[in-house]
């Protein structure tokens, strides 16, 4: 299963293996006919319903993660290199040890220049900003996309755009070198994806989120291990979810 939707609350497993690695995203906006052919205002993924290995279309909210082997251990990230659409936090659950979660429950279209938002209008429809650009898609730049002369972490440095995503949500990535405070290792039990989450907050003392009851309750799973990774949506009207897989050729199967 590469692509489904998501009805507010509505929740999913999604299985993985060892090894496995992939990228999960939210698609707004969609319209599709019987036979899964269409298209998505934000995240769309060559016109279709089911993926098939297609990844998003910029601008998109990225969760990205590799599940460990034996005893190795998960990584996984939210990214905004690519732009963003929705607010998305990712929680291990079950973990071995200490573990964060990461990503961000800021609304980053509210704040996002004009020169990078993308809005309904331009989409032929009705409404604000539905999604905000990196300035890599937005002006092709090598300094912003961290390609030619840039293309290391030496000579790529934050911008002035990658900060407006770095201050709103300081554990997603903002750019491509932004490795340091952006990805994490966990050995978990399972993870929880969270689209839209209704109530987070980050708790400064221990540095880890706080997320309420009522939103890990209604959570997509997704088996890491052999277990479940979950994405929950909180949003008021339904979106479509996609699953990209890398390196690993898989299939998912629906519980």
């Amino acid at each position: 299963m590469t692509g489904f939707e998501l009805a507010p609350g509505e929740s999913i497993h999604v299985p993985s293996v060892p090894g496995w690695s992939g990228r999960i995203w939210a698609r707004t906006g969609c319209t599709f006919d019987a036979s899964g052919a269409g298209a998505c205002r934000t995240g769309d993924c060559g016109g279709r319903l089911e993926c098939g290995g297609i990844g998003a279309t910029p601008p998109a909210s990225l969760f990205e993660i590799t599940i460990g082997q034996g005893d190795e251990k998960d990584f996984y990230d939210v990214s905004f290199v690519d732009g963003y659409n929705l607010p998305l936090v990712a929680a291990p659950l079950g973990v071995h040890g200490s573990c964060n979660a990461t990503g961000c429950a800021s609304d980053i279209n509210i704040g996002c220049p004009k020169e990078l938002q993308v809005s309904g209008e331009e989409e032929g429809t009705a409404g604000g900003v539905v999604a905000c650009k990196s300035a890599c898609e937005a002006f092709g730049l090598d300094q912003y996309c961290c390609s030619g002369e840039f293309a290391n972490p030496t000579t790529c440095r934050p911008s002035f755009y990658s900060s407006i995503f770095k201050r709103a949500c300081p554990r997603a990535y903002s750019y491509a070198f932004d490795d340091g405070t952006s990805t994490f290792t966990c050995k978990a039990f399972e993870y929880s994806i969270i689209f839209c989450p209704n109530a987070s907050v980050m708790d400064q003392s221990n540095d880890t989120f706080i997320t309420s009851p009522s939103i890990l309750k209604s959570s997509k799973k997704i088996p890491s291990h052999g277990h479940s990774h979950s994405s929950s949506p909180n949003i008021q009207v339904p979106f479509y979810v996609a699953v990209m897989v890398l390196l690993l050729p898989f299939y998912f199967i629906k519980d």
